[in-house]
């Protein structure tokens, strides 16, 4: 197994719920550190180009409405197969339809509002990592 560094977002729902702690948790208790974090409010310009490839959808403008609407908490994580893992530990984008005991099923309220964004693979994650954090901000020990 590889070790790798993976890109997430703690959500402004999940912000406010103050859930940061639990969320964190659920990464540490199954094998993720976090090696990078920043809690910040996204502009809409940094958001807009984040989330870029759905510019298209008509769920665009909600989406960057939603996640400038508060702070998040941008995380690098780092394990084995950190990808994969934070995918699982994640549960479906559907907070209904994430299996118990997932973050989504934990935290999340809606679809659109599920808590956490996590990236979908390295390539994902990479370009997502270079888009928040510099490379001398993860902390890999």
């Amino acid at each position: 197994m590889a070790t790798e560094t993976t890109f997430s977002i703690i959500k402004p729902n999940a912000v406010k719920k103050n859930v940061i702690g639990g969320i964190i948790h659920k990464f540490e208790e199954n094998g993720l550190k976090v090696s990078a974090a920043k809690l910040v409010v996204l502009s809409k310009t940094l958001c807009e180009e984040f989330y870029a490839e759905h510019k298209a959808r008509p769920f665009f403008g909600e989406l960057v409405t939603f996640m400038t609407s508060g702070p998040v908490l941008l995380m690098a994580l780092t394990g084995e197969n950190a990808v994969t893992r934070n995918r699982e530990i994640m549960g479906a984008t559907d907070p209904k339809k994430a299996a118990p005991g997932t973050i989504r099923a934990l935290f999340g309220d809606n679809v659109g509002e599920n808590s956490v964004h996590g990236s979908d693979s390295a390539a994902s994650a990479a370009r997502e990592l270079a888009l928040f954090f510099k490379k001398e901000e993860f902390v890999n020990r």
